[in-house]
């Protein structure tokens, strides 16, 4: 190979550096100047959604035979990381779109793919992943949610719990148990509608960071859906579940750069121009090593992140290593770097006047969600143990 050929996997495709450009120019203008609204409000911020969906940037995964843009793993990715530098909860948009419609992509068949992606590719509807329970976090397969076999039909009953976007989505992949006595072996997954009779949902929760996106409960109560709405083969749930996770950990990954980005940028800006003792605090070295720390996290958290997409893009054999092991870098490194921006701005980064505590907050669930940081090092583990990695 030649000299100049080895350089270029350290340089992103000409055309996902235009579509960086595209999305900071919409963001800049249409998605920015609602952040600080969507966090002081709660609300979702429904004008940052239209301005995504006018640009096809809220769902640019979904193939192009969808109806969709047939954005690869490597820019959706940056598409999230470049929402996510202006609004964390706006880039929840794009990411959880991916998160509700990866498990059809993965094992839903084509009837089922075609009547649930081409609405949400059109930008007529979210969709949502409903895994989590009040007592199943990180134990998703002690879930209790029931579907049970009624004729051509199921009926499913139970709570699903920390539920992104839920009431403002459409659609929900739901997982329930069908079989009790297999455990994981026991779950399977379901396309379930907002407006199925029995669908309710809880208050929104109230939470440090990504105000924006709401989080709710969701209540089934014997919803009644058609047989055809499950997702792959009875009882190969959780494994869609978990494949499901190898990716979209990606994007959390790509939301924590995108995080740490917006507030090193403005941690930039304001060191250059607040003056103390006759000159630019930019000038004194101990400002200059914070920012330099700075800067070297994200860009390894980035360059993590972006051999992870390209691994999803793949369906390499060590994806989960690398989807694991992006999203818990960088979701540390965006809490430290985003600490750090609050630290550089003093006071003036503790209030609300200035967006760097925003983003800290916001930074912190990225290292939750998805699967906790620690679940996160249980999985690289078990994959360098097995050779996998």
């Amino acid at each position: 190979m030649a000299a100049e050929q080895s350089f270029d996997v350290y340089r992103l495709p000409e055309e996902h550096g235009a579509i960086r450009e595209a999305v900071r120019e919409v963001c800049a203008a249409k998605v920015a100047p609602h952040a600080a609204e969507a966090d002081e409000t709660g609300e979702f911020p429904k004008a940052s959604y239209d301005a995504l969906r006018s640009a096809d940037f809220h769902a640019p995964h979904i193939p192009v035979e969808y109806g969709g843009a047939g954005a690869d793993a490597l820019a959706t990715a940056i598409v999230i990381e470049e929402v996510a530098r202006a609004c964390a909860s706006s880039s929840l948009i794009p990411a959880v779109n991916k998160l509700g419609t990866m498990p059809l992509i993965l094992a839903g068949s084509e009837e089922l793919r075609r009547r649930y992606l081409i609405p949400v590719a059109a930008g007529e509807a979210m969709f949502s992943y409903c895994l989590s329970e009040p007592e199943a976090g990180s134990d998703a397969a002690s879930m209790t949610t029931r579907a049970v076999r009624d004729g051509d039909h199921w009926v499913l009953n139970g709570v699903k719990r920390w539920i992104t976007n839920a009431g403002v989505s459409e659609y929900y992949t739901v997982f329930a148990v069908t079989d009790p006595t297999a455990r994981s072996r026991g779950i399977s997954a379901f396309v379930v509608e907002k407006s199925d009779p029995g669908v309710s949902f809880g208050a929104p929760e109230k939470k440090l960071g990504v105000k924006g996106s709401p989080t709710r409960e969701v209540y089934l109560d014997n919803v009644r859906i058609p047989a055809d709405r499950m997702i792959g083969a009875e009882g190969t749930g959780f494994t869609t579940a978990m494949k499901t996770l190898d990716h979209t950990r990606v994007t959390i990954a790509a939301q924590a750069v995108g995080i740490a980005q917006g507030a090193l940028d403005y941690a930039k800006g304001y060191v250059r121009e607040r003056r103390q003792f006759g000159r630019p605090v930019a000038e004194f070295q101990g400002i200059q090593f914070m920012l330099a720390d700075m800067g070297m996290k994200l860009e390894a958290a980035r360059q993590l992140t972006y051999t992870a997409a390209g691994k999803s893009e793949r369906g390499d054999a060590d994806l989960t290593y690398f989807g694991a092991a992006a999203k818990c870098f960088a979701s540390d490194a965006a809490m430290e770097i985003t600490t750090d921006a609050v630290q550089l701005l003093g006071g003036y980064g503790y209030t609300r006047d200035y967006p760097v505590e925003r983003m800290m907050r916001d930074a912190k669930i990225t290292q939750i969600y998805e699967g906790t940081n620690q679940v996160q090092r249980i999985v690289m583990a078990r994959e360098l143990l097995k050779g996998l990695a």
